[in-house]
């Protein structure tokens, strides 16, 4: 496959986009694993699937329209199902986890109708559904090359904001954090990169890219930094991994990128077991 990487310019959009949005995905997961929102990633991820089936639907009917990007009307419709969440959330005060389902509900709904307008699946379709090494193009991965730029340059710059949000919203309050607009720059972000990482990981597999890696560093971590970097790392070998598989037995790389984060995942359960195992066998606690 290196070989190959050197020859075929898709090989190259597909690693390069592969790479970044192993660092982007579960560096946004981190934050989004701690303050209990996994499923926002379900819901966006769901929305924009509705996104690519209107834009397909689009370009299938209307005859003028063509060459049309799927890509950025997924990501328009990913957005604009972020800020129907964070208006939701305002709605019902008591019980904001409702809006995440609800988003989830609607996108799936909306995009069924507009799959069946479209007379079903195609291959497009599905390869929007579970990932494409082919699909990248060099217009997309330069896309993504501007998402995560824009992304880790927000994470650093809003470090301290994103970290005691995390934890104690009511506390960053007090301290004076803008709580509103950090949380509504995040979810658009969020947005974002599920939208980005459609083409490579599978629109149906993507919010597995953001949580895997988390919930294997999880297992291995001892403080918050070094959650995220354990958590980009594994990230960035499942990529890794699942390309390689995926390019070798000739599937979509979304599979075999999930099911590369789902070993880790299991090796760092093992490996806590056995540290624990061993700490208790000496005496001691951990």
């Amino acid at each position: 496959m290196i070989e190959a990487i050197f020859e075929y310019e898709f090989l190259q959009n597909a690693v390069i986009t592969g790479l970044l949005i192993g660092l982007v995905a579960p560096l946004l997961g981190v934050f989004i694993v701690v303050r209990r929102l996994s499923l926002i990633a379900d819901a966006l991820s769901h929305i924009t699937l509705t996104g690519i089936a209107a834009s397909l639907l689009i370009e299938k009917r209307v005859t003028a329209v063509n060459d049309w990007n799927p890509m950025y009307m997924g990501m328009a419709f990913s957005v604009v199902g972020a800020v129907f969440i964070e208006k939701l959330r305002k709605v019902y005060k008591h019980y904001e986890e409702l809006a995440i389902p609800i988003m989830l509900s609607g996108g799936i709904g909306l995009g069924v109708i507009l799959i069946s307008l479209a007379d079903g699946f195609n291959t497009d379709l599905l390869g929007y559904l579970f990932g494409s090494v082919t699909a990248v193009s060099r217009d997309n991965m330069w896309t993504v090359v501007i998402i995560t730029t824009i992304v880790v340059l927000i994470v650093l710059a809003f470090y301290k904001e994103l970290f005691v949000l995390s934890f104690d919203e009511e506390h960053a309050s007090i301290a004076g954090v803008n709580a509103k607009s950090i949380h509504f720059l995040f979810i658009v972000m969020v947005a974002l990169v599920i939208a980005s990482a459609m083409q490579v990981v599978g629109i149906l597999l993507v919010s597995a890219l953001m949580t895997l890696p988390v919930a294997a560093a999880l297992r291995m971590s001892v403080s918050f930094k070094q959650t995220i970097g354990l958590s980009v790392l594994f990230g960035e070998i499942s990529v890794v991994t699942g390309l390689i598989s995926a390019y070798q037995l000739d599937v979509p790389p979304g599979g075999t990128i999930v099911m590369a984060a789902v070993v880790l995942l299991l090796l760092s359960i093992v490996y806590r077991k056995v540290r624990r195992s061993g700490n208790w066998w000496k005496g001691e606690t951990i």
